[in-house]
């Protein structure tokens, strides 16, 4: 119990930190999920693949902590990620983008139209969570461009004073080889959140979730990112397990289907969605 207090004072810590040096002021923090992190709380985000406005915000005011927008597997474009995060600007959840790459094209647009989460998906090097860091931030932590966009409409007019201090970046660990280098991965300075994507995990390394080497590997990926005072992150059927504090849930796809059941009498069949599944 002392050492899990331990790993939260420290994560409290690297998420703070950079705000208390702003200058000697604390710089405002309006990224909600930073902010329930940094108080040791857990996070859940619905995955959104549609570009319907009216489904992105009745996912964003149901009750969760951020979207997980998915432009990743899906063809979504940057101009219809942002129309839904504009239509639904005042919603509690938060924007979060799994982008397609850790491209500086990518990362640019995703910020500039109002993300506050970054999610960099298949990460196996050190040198992507740095490009993402890189581009995501504004000098001299990075080297964003100061250009259009509607963030300082969602964020206010001083989002370029305060944005360094509110995006996240979120790394995702899929590929034998993001596993075979963990310790260096959550070691990057930057990186906000280290996700075991558990779908891709049992496809790279070929072990059913049941098996117990992927037992293993998922706590020594789990062991590695609390020692680095980095937040641990999972799907949503992992929220009871040891550490996980960022979780993503289901797409609008499933709750629709499964919400559908329930109300006929049927029974909830998401028992153990991987990541990976959840889109489906």
């Amino acid at each position: 119990m002392l050492l899990r207090s331990f790993h939260l004072m420290l994560a409290a810590v690297v998420y703070l930190t950079p705000a208390l040096q702003a200058q000697g002021t604390q710089v405002r923090t309006y990224n909600t999920v930073k902010q329930k992190l940094s108080q040791g709380k857990k996070v859940v985000g619905g995955t959104v693949t549609t570009t319907d406005p009216d489904v992105y915000c009745a996912m964003a005011e149901a009750g969760y902590d951020f979207l997980w927008i998915e432009m990743q597997h899906y063809t979504m474009t940057f101009d219809q990620a942002a129309r839904m995060v504009w239509a639904c600007k005042d919603a509690p959840a938060i924007p979060f983008i799994r982008i397609p790459d850790a491209t500086e094209g990518d990362i640019q647009k995703a910020v500039d139209l109002g993300a506050l989460g970054i999610i960099v998906p298949m990460v196996d090097t050190v040198e992507e969570i740095r490009a993402a860091v890189k581009y995501a931030k504004y000098p001299p932590e990075g080297r964003r461009s100061k250009g259009g966009g509607q963030y300082s409409k969602l964020w206010g007019d001083d989002y370029r004073e305060t944005a360094n201090d509110n995006i996240m970046i979120v790394i995702m660990i899929e590929t034998n080889a993001g596993i075979e280098l963990i310790d260096e991965l959550t070691s990057v300075p930057g990186v906000d959140v280290v996700f075991a994507a558990s779908g891709d995990l049992e496809s790279f390394t070929g072990w059913k979730r049941t098996d117990p080497r992927y037992l293993k590997m998922v706590d020594g990926i789990r062991a590695s990112v609390i020692k680095s005072g980095r937040v641990l992150g999972g799907p949503w059927s992992w929220r009871d397990r040891e550490d996980f504090r960022f979780f993503q849930a289901s797409s609008q796809s499933s709750l629709i289907r499964e919400g559908a059941k329930i109300e006929l009498g049927g029974d909830d069949s998401r028992k153990d969605v991987a990541t990976g599944d959840e889109t489906h």
